[in-house]
């Protein structure tokens, strides 16, 4: 594997040894599966998290932190620095946010800000806190994002001792590429990013520089010259495309206060040739990361496997299918699945009521697999569910097939 894709990949093969799956770290059939350049589903919840690694001395990052001649001033703790950001909004607007301790703190609900000023290809710095104490887990804690010329986010989240989805870890490029290390300090401690930033040029449809996005933790190299592949976002998976020449910095209004201080911005001069970079996998290492990624969680299904239960075995066995579509585990699936449903109908009304969310969980699935022609057409097992489903009346989430 090329050495500019060594960041990119980082944890590919890092795979734990035993169940692979925490309440927090995402959901399964929820996100955009595999493709043929992308082994993994957006916010993969089978994504190694991000390796700890102990950040560098505030007071050796607070030398370093203070704005180069030239750069401008985005906020400085003062009321006149707040002035140049505004509400996110169509009707221009003052943004709700406020000063505390001399930080720019989201006020909840009151949206976005964004600069009034506009950039292109720039190096940017920021510090921002999460609140403290810390409440919520997974992407409830702690969660703002900056967005580069308005669209591509940078994450802010509090993950000190907090797992989410990969890709929606702090400081991953949202939606695209998970930070390389969590080198985050505790809560309510001042994080220093580091951004620096070249947007993707086209000329018409054809790619003549894909851009790159580096990021700086703390002091650790968490992004090194990804190129974006797209602006990300949830769920969904975004593609690579033209952004504007110029654009609005906003700072994400998530639901919690989290505080920004000291930022600044250099604009960067204009490029004079190809930038190199690195984006997706190429489709031959994708195949083969996909199939080692299935043989895991089919391993960790079999793991799972009981006479007295067969369900973690057969959600997890269907969990393997986006990443490789194994005939032998459809088979499995509708083996196990045959035998839940026997068990099921063997138990008295009170106690299949109890059932109620693992049985539309299973429908889920399938609804999910079924979207993307990962199970057959009329795929028995689903529409023996579903059945079950309507007839007790659950069938507000698996109702409309695709």
């Amino acid at each position: 594997m090329k050495a500019n894709r060594i960041i990119a990949t980082i944890g590919l093969a890092i795979l734990a040894s035993g169940t692979i799956q925490a309440a927090n770290t995402g959901k399964a059939f929820y996100g955009d599966p595999p493709d043929d350049r992308h082994p993994w589903a957006i916010h993969d919840r089978n994504r190694p998290q991000p390796p700890r690694v102990e950040p560098k001395p505030a007071s050796e990052l607070a030398a370093k932190a203070k704005a180069p001649a030239g750069a401008v001033i985005l906020f400085d703790g003062t009321e006149a620095a707040l002035a140049k950001w505004e509400a996110d909004k169509k009707e221009i607007e003052p943004t709700k946010w406020i000063i505390r301790d001399g930080a720019m703190e989201c006020v909840p609900k009151s949206g976005y800000v964004r600069t009034k000023q506009q950039f292109g290809d720039c190096q940017l710095h920021v510090e921002w806190a999460s609140p403290t104490p810390p409440q919520g887990e997974s992407q409830g804690r702690g969660n703002s994002g900056i967005f580069l010329m308005g669209s591509l986010e940078i994450q802010v989240l509090d993950n000190y001792d907090n797992p989410t989805y990969a890709d929606g870890f702090a400081c991953s490029v949202y939606g695209i590429n998970p930070p390389a290390a969590n080198a985050l300090r505790s809560p309510g401690e001042f994080q220093f990013i580091d951004i620096e930033f070249r947007r993707p040029i086209y000329e018409n449809e054809k790619c003549v520089d894909p851009g790159y996005v580096t990021v700086y933790c703390n002091g650790i190299l968490v992004q090194d010259r990804l190129a974006p592949d797209g602006t990300g976002g949830h769920q969904k998976r975004s593609k690579p495309g033209p952004m504007p020449e110029k654009g609005v910095l906003k700072l994400q209004d998530h639901g919690n206060p989290v505080r920004f201080r000291n930022i600044w911005l250099r604009e960067l001069p204009p490029r004079t040739g190809v930038t190199p970079s690195h984006g997706p996998l190429t489709a031959e290492e994708t195949a083969a990361k996909r199939k080692e990624i299935a043989a895991t969680i089919r391993a960790d299904a079999a793991r799972l496997a009981s006479a007295d239960n067969p369900l973690p075995e057969l959600l997890r066995a269907l969990e393997s299918l986006p990443y490789e579509k194994q005939d032998a585990v459809v088979k499995q699936a509708t083996e196990l699945t045959g035998k839940y449903l026997q068990k099921l109908s063997q138990l008295p009304k009170d106690k299949l009521a109890g059932k109620k969310d693992e049985v539309k969980d299973l429908g889920a699935a399938f609804k999910y697999l079924d979207k993307w022609n990962l199970i057959p057409a009329g795929y028995g097992p689903r529409t023996d569910v579903d059945a079950l489903i309507k007839a007790q009346g659950w069938q507000d989430v698996t109702k409309g097939k695709k």
